[in-house]
């Protein structure tokens, strides 16, 4: 049975699992702005999801997170992130993923935030490869367990812990016969503090083709617009790239169709998304979240440092469409 990499044209993009950015407001508002025209024939881009607990999920206290779990189908494919160091945990919370409707599940290996490296899990597991071995294992267990044999298993990670390990990392997770890995061209150590160096993603997809595997390499990192996502695929022979940072602000991302935004059509959006926020999330999450968007929808216009700072002081969708609607002139 055909599995989503099989299903996706040479060329495709993927949406980063970021805490707290891409939840299930953000991916619907980029589903619904970048996925409408771009391939009419085959879907080339790809979506995750924030990073969810496996311990979380393993508890009786999973009902919270599965709000994080929730998606529409526009933003298929879609992947669930997970994250944890437990195996038997792992496999629980992958053989209830799997019964979701998810493309496939990814393991995060990469995540440098000392909270999850404490639990042995995130970037932890690159200084600890048999146990990430065994979680790759619980998560295809957990999979078969859910008998969705279709599902991918793939791992988000880094080039290394404190230097450059991709001559060992590289080639131990491809031995786990994983159907994608995700690496950003940084070590933990670096964090987002150096450019990321796509030169490693180049060694990573030779590294690949010398050990005659055909786990698809997605390369990540310091990518700004399509265009150069493109030049990167063609630089590195990569299969795909995964877009972080450069999507804040910008759900017109994979769209080619559209070269610049004009602040009107993207204050209005920022509206929509706050609404969207607040009837998805407004009951589990702080309004607090939904801010750190604005900074990225207003700015390089007249009048943008004056209208963030009214929009850093709202509470609700409410109040949000009306300074706007203000500043636009009633539009």
């Amino acid at each position: 049975m055909k599995k989503v990499w099989d299903k996706l044209p040479k060329e495709f993009f993927c949406l980063a699992p970021m805490s707290d950015v891409t939840d299930p407001a953000f991916r619907r508002i980029i589903a619904l702005y970048s996925k409408t025209k771009t391939d009419k024939k085959k879907n080339n881009i790809v979506f995750w999801t924030e990073f969810v607990s496996a311990d979380g999920l393993a508890s009786p206290g999973k009902e919270v997170l599965k709000n994080n779990l929730i998606f529409s189908q526009k933003e298929k494919p879609i992947i669930a992130q997970l994250f944890g160091a437990n195996k038997d945990k792992m496999r629980r919370a992958a053989s209830y993923v799997a019964t979701l409707g998810f493309d496939g599940i990814d393991i995060n290996m990469g995540c440098p935030d000392r909270s999850i490296e404490k639990q042995g899990a995130g970037s932890a597991l690159i200084k600890d490869p048999e146990n990430a071995r065994l979680l790759i294992k619980a998560v295809k267990d957990g999979i078969k367990d859910a008998k969705k044999s279709n599902l991918s298993v793939s791992v988000k990670t880094r080039i290394g812990y404190n230097k450059n390990q991709i001559e060992d990392w590289i080639p131990f997770l491809l031995s786990c016969q994983i159907d994608a890995l995700i690496v950003h061209a940084r070590t933990r150590k670096e964090l987002s503090k150096t450019p990321a160096n796509w030169d490693y993603i180049k060694r990573v997809v030779e590294i690949r083709d010398e050990m005659k595997v055909k786990t698809k390499i997605i390369g990540n990192g310091d990518v700004g617009n399509l265009k150069e996502a493109q030049n990167l695929i063609k630089k590195t022979g990569c299969d795909g790239v995964m877009i972080g940072r450069g999507i804040f602000g910008n759900p017109w991302f994979f769209n080619p169709s559209k070269k610049k935004i004009k602040s009107e059509e993207r204050l209005k959006v920022l509206v929509e998304h706050t609404k969207l926020f607040e009837k998805l999330e407004g009951h589990y999450k702080n309004f607090a979240v939904m801010k750190k968007h604005y900074k990225a929808y207003v700015n390089d216009f007249r009048g943008a440092k004056e209208l963030r700072a009214k929009l850093m002081e709202t509470d609700n969708a409410k109040e949000v469409e009306k300074i706007i609607k203000s500043f636009l002139g009633g539009k």
